[in-house]
């Protein structure tokens, strides 16, 4: 789904400024709904906004906040990654991540295999991956791997690692909120929203609301 409208007022800013970047897994179906998603960005002035588990609903943004807006189903599911901006894009593709295996357990969550969908774009001079890795601790650590060897372009890769412990590639940075943004289960707290980074420094990250979803949105805002 790719769509395109005038964007908002906000959208103009100094050349150079730094990138205030919104993740945000919504959870399909029954989590947070364009609405609260648009009043999300409007209430932080996000320059660029990712999110896992978009679906139908999300296509809305556009007619909402006018921008830019891509989103791609993963897997032969309704949902994916999405990206959405109110500032030129371009280079917007889908880079198809390694399926796990047998040989990825443990996992703490026992689900068939996925085909997943890294989805990269070109904003404000950064290309940036959005990610929902698998949740086996092997795989998801294969398929960031895979996709920074793959892009070795991206600046930026945020999304839902699924990942715990740290997440290691040679000349990046976590540069994301040490916060708890979801509760597996509903009893288990776990950092599973990240933001890492190459060339970039964090002025300032946190852990938002997490509204209808079950993960709590990161803001993170970026500059050289």
């Amino acid at each position: 789904m790719d769509m395109t409208i005038a964007a908002p007022r906000y959208s103009r800013r100094p050349e150079g400024a730094a990138v205030r970047l919104l993740s945000w897994n919504i959870l399909r179906g029954s989590g947070a709904r364009c609405c609260e998603v648009a009043a999300l960005v409007r209430r932080h002035a996000v320059d660029v906004a990712v999110f896992q588990e978009a679906w139908e609903d999300l296509d809305g943004l556009p007619a909402t906040l006018g921008g830019f807006y891509q989103r791609f189903a993963m897997g032969g599911r309704r949902h994916g990654p999405a990206v959405w901006t109110p500032h030129p894009m371009e280079g917007v593709c889908g880079v198809h991540l390694p399926v796990a295996g047998n040989w990825d357990l443990p996992s703490p969550v026992l689900k068939p295999p996925v085909q997943r969908i890294a989805l990269v774009a070109r904003v404000l001079g950064l290309t940036l991956a959005t990610v929902h890795l698998d949740h086996g601790q092997l795989a998801n650590r294969r398929q960031f791997a895979h996709l920074v060897r793959s892009r070795p372009d991206v600046d930026v890769v945020a999304g839902d690692f699924n990942a715990i412990g740290p997440v290691l590639a040679r000349g990046f940075s976590d540069v994301g909120p040490r916060a708890v943004t979801h509760m597996a289960w509903g009893i288990v707290p776990l950092r599973l929203d990240r933001c890492v980074t190459r060339g970039l420094r964090a002025t300032s990250a946190e852990a938002l609301d997490h509204g209808a979803s079950d993960h709590r949105p990161i803001l993170v805002v970026l500059a050289r």
